[in-house]
C-alpha cells in the first residue's frame, strides 16, 4: 500500500485565504454546457481569438466531385495544417484524414438528396454513436427554413440536438438558402434565431452586405458565416473581415479557399482576417506574397 501522507498540515500550502476563481466560458451562449462539450467548441473556436477558420470540404455528400475536391488526398490535406476545423463527411474523415491529424472534426451527419432531387428532403444520416466513435468535436445539419420540407429538417436537428447533449457534441446547425429564398439579413435572422432556440450550439449562415450586425446580434449563440460561391481572393477576404466585424465568431469556407490560385496562400490569409485582425488588403498583400513562393 501507498504510504500515508506524513506531512503536517502546518507545511501544506492550502492558500486559505485565495478564493477559487470560477471562469467563464469565452464563447456566447455557452456558460450552460457540460463540460465535454465546451471542451469540444474550445477545440473548433481559437480560445485565445475567440474565433475559428473551418474548412468546408463536405460539397460530395450531395454535389458528388466538386471542382477541386474530385482528389481530397490532393487537394484538401495541404491545407488542413491552416485550418482550426474540417467540415466533412465520415466517408472522407475515415477514408482520407490522417487519425494523427490535430484538426477539430466537424461531420456532416445530414443527406440524402442530391442535387437532382429535392434539397430540403434531407434525413439525419450519422448515428451519435458513431460519430462518439470517430471523436468528432461537432456534427453539422442542413436546416432548410421555408423550404419545402421545413419542418422535417428542424426535426433532424433537434433528434441531433438532443442526442448531442446525451455525449457532450455540439450540433452546428447550417442554415442553407435555396434557389427561391430571399437572401437578406430578414431571412437570415429568422432562421438563425429558429435554429439556436432550439438547441444549436452554433450556426452556420451567409454573410449579408445589409444589416448583418443585426443577425449576429439576435443569434444568442456563436454564427460562422459559409463562403458560398467563389469569388475574387480580395472580395473574399473583404467579405471574412466584414462578417467578423459585425460579430462573426469565425467563417466555414471551401470554394473560396481549395478554388483559389494559391489554395495554402489563401487560407493563411483568411487566418491573418480572422484570428488577427488584419485588413483585406493586408491579408491580400500576404496573399500576393505567399502566392510568389515556390511550393
Amino acid at each position: 500500500m501507498p504510504e500515508a501522507d506524513a506531512t503536517t498540515k502546518a507545511e501544506k500550502e492550502f492558500h486559505a485565504n485565495v478564493p477559487q476563481e470560477s471562469h467563464a466560458f469565452f464563447l456566447k451562449g455557452s456558460n450552460a454546457h457540460d463540460w465535454g462539450m465546451n471542451n469540444r467548441l474550445a477545440r473548433i473556436f481559437n480560445p485565445r481569438s475567440g474565433k475559428a477558420v473551418m474548412l468546408a470540404f463536405d460539397h460530395g455528400y450531395f454535389q458528388g466531385p466538386t471542382t477541386g475536391l474530385e482528389r481530397v488526398d490532393l487537394s484538401i490535406l495541404p491545407l488542413a495544417p491552416y485550418a482550426d476545423a474540417l467540415m466533412l463527411t465520415r466517408g472522407i474523415l475515415r477514408s482520407v484524414i490522417p487519425p494523427a491529424s490535430p484538426n477539430a472534426i466537424v461531420m456532416r451527419a445530414s443527406g440524402g438528396p442530391s442535387i437532382l432531387k429535392e434539397l430540403s428532403n434531407e434525413q439525419i444520416a450519422v448515428s451519435i454513436e458513431d460519430a462518439v466513435r470517430m471523436n468528432v468535436s461537432a456534427v453539422a445539419v442542413q436546416v432548410f427554413i421555408g423550404g419545402e420540407l421545413e419542418t422535417q429538417s428542424v426535426h433532424n436537428m433537434t433528434r441531433l440536438v438532443d442526442e448531442g447533449n446525451r455525449y457532450g457534441i455540439p450540433v452546428l446547425a447550417v442554415t442553407a438558402v435555396g434557389k427561391e429564398m430571399v437572401r437578406d439579413a430578414k431571412y437570415m435572422r429568422l432562421a438563425c434565431r429558429i435554429c439556436a432556440e432550439l438547441g444549436a450550439a452554433f450556426v452556420k449562415t451567409y454573410y449579408v452586405p445589409e444589416d448583418f450586425e443585426t443577425v449576429s446580434a439576435s443569434c444568442p449563440v456563436p454564427l460562422v458565416i459559409a463562403g458560398g460561391k467563389k469569388l475574387p481572393e480580395l472580395e473574399a477576404l473583404r467579405m471574412a473581415h466584414a462578417s467578423i466585424a459585425q460579430g462573426a465568431a469565425g467563417v466555414d469556407m471551401g470554394r473560396n479557399i481549395f478554388q483559389a490560385e494559391s489554395p495554402v496562400a489563401m487560407i493563411q490569409a483568411v487566418r491573418k482576417v480572422v484570428h488577427e485582425g488584419a485588413s483585406p488588403e493586408q491579408a491580400f498583400d500576404s496573399y500576393k506574397a505567399s502566392k510568389s513562393v515556390k511550393r
